[in-house]
């Protein structure tokens, strides 16, 4: 049963008949903190307030946590080398990790959103979405209920965080990115189209860029393109995708908040620009394992097991993973253990593959794993 108000809408298809579509009302915002882990450093240190604040360990293999929009300004960006982001902002003060002090401000983020919806969906510790269909407060739109969230952050937790509302989850999340830092915007229903249209298909959740490129030989380069091709046509070249960039490019996105849904996985993959032997595939291994483990901070649970997934160049995949004593401690350990994985994979020399991924699962609650203060610290 979805939460929300079914409507009914009547789409003529050819004279005397009428098809009968159904869709859901809601009201949903995506709250995303801005700069969240830069900004609570700045706040809690006022030596780094207007300076390129960078969260990381400085070490010859870390990675961009986090980074200020003062260090955002020289192109710095989350999941970076560090050496990298070091190179383009010389001037950046580099700050270690602390998450136990992220967690706990982002629950009172959640205590504040808890104040006006029980229908919080955490994506990570800086961003989540809120179904405000009907809100515990009162208030007579989304709108008023994301600038009245916006507000009490600001005044009680003296950081800024950016919103967007909209009738779906797919669409908020891009209306909290448009008027980064510190914005409110909505969309809504009547302006979907209009929206929607002019953007590039990248925009699109799950269009990345081997997509982008497979769509841009079908001359889609925008999502008021991507309408044009009805849904055999996507299907055809897309599989069971092409069935949602069907309804993305409409607008349409059934999917539910769903309050405190663990994380089951996450992953990063990447596609190589020719095919290549397995022994070729460590440096990607180890930047992709760099930028899972950056990811992997965001998250309030823990990982134990580490997966790899090849796509050989006939498009068959394999995975192989590992589940150690405890969980990896360092981006280091995980990327071993990735590297070790790659060993379990047997079709000969003369196998070439076209994508790799690293992956993250099994995961359990803090308190369930000796490991915590190692994974933490």
């Amino acid at each position: 049963m979805h939460r929300g108000m079914d409507v009914a809408g009547h789409v003529a298809a050819w004279p005397g008949i009428s098809i009968v579509t159904r869709f859901i009302v809601r009201k949903i915002i995506h709250i995303d903190m801005d700069a969240f882990y830069a900004s609570v450093e700045q706040r809690d240190n006022p030596d780094l307030r207007g300076k390129p604040v960078i969260v990381a360990w400085q070490a010859k293999r870390s990675v961009v946590c986090a980074a200020s929009y003062e260090a955002r300004a020289f192109g710095v960006r989350s999941a970076m080398p560090a050496v990298r982001a070091e190179r383009l902002c010389p001037g950046a003060v580099f700050v270690p990790p602390d998450f136990t002090r992220y967690r706990a401000v982002s629950q009172d983020v959640r205590e504040i959103c808890k104040r006006h919806t029980d229908l919080i969906e955490p994506l990570s510790l800086d961003e989540a979405y809120l179904d405000v269909t009907e809100n515990k407060t009162g208030l007579p739109t989304a709108t008023i209920v994301a600038r009245t969230i916006r507000e009490q952050i600001r005044q009680e937790l003296n950081l800024t965080a950016s919103a967007g509302v909209a009738p779906n989850k797919f669409l908020a999340k891009i209306a909290s990115d448009w008027r980064k830092p510190d914005g409110l915007f909505v969309i809504q229903p009547d302006d979907i189209d209009a929206f929607l249209f002019p953007l590039p298909v990248g925009r699109l959740p799950g269009v990345g860029k081997v997509t982008g490129e497979r769509l841009a030989t079908l001359k889609i380069q925008t999502v008021g393109d991507l309408k044009r091709l009805d849904s055999q046509v996507l299907e055809q070249h897309f599989g069971r995708y092409g069935l949602r960039l069907y309804e993305l490019a409409r607008g349409v996105d059934d999917n539910e908040v769903i309050s405190d849904r663990p994380t089951q996985s996450i992953s990063v993959e990447d596609t190589f620009e020719q095919d290549v032997p397995l022994a070729e595939t460590e440096p990607m291994i180890r930047r992709l394992a760099e930028k899972l483990w950056s990811a992997s901070r965001k998250e309030s649970r823990i990982a134990r097991t580490v997966v790899l997934k090849l796509k050989t160049s006939e498009f068959t995949i394999l995975t192989r993973n590992h589940t150690p004593e405890s969980p990896p401690s360092s981006c280091e350990e995980l990327t071993d253990i990735a590297l070790r994985l790659r060993e379990r994979v047997a079709l000969g020399p003369q196998q070439r593959y076209r994508l790799v991924g690293v992956g993250l699962s099994n995961f359990l609650e803090a308190e369930e794993t000796a490991a915590q203060p190692a994974l933490f610290e």
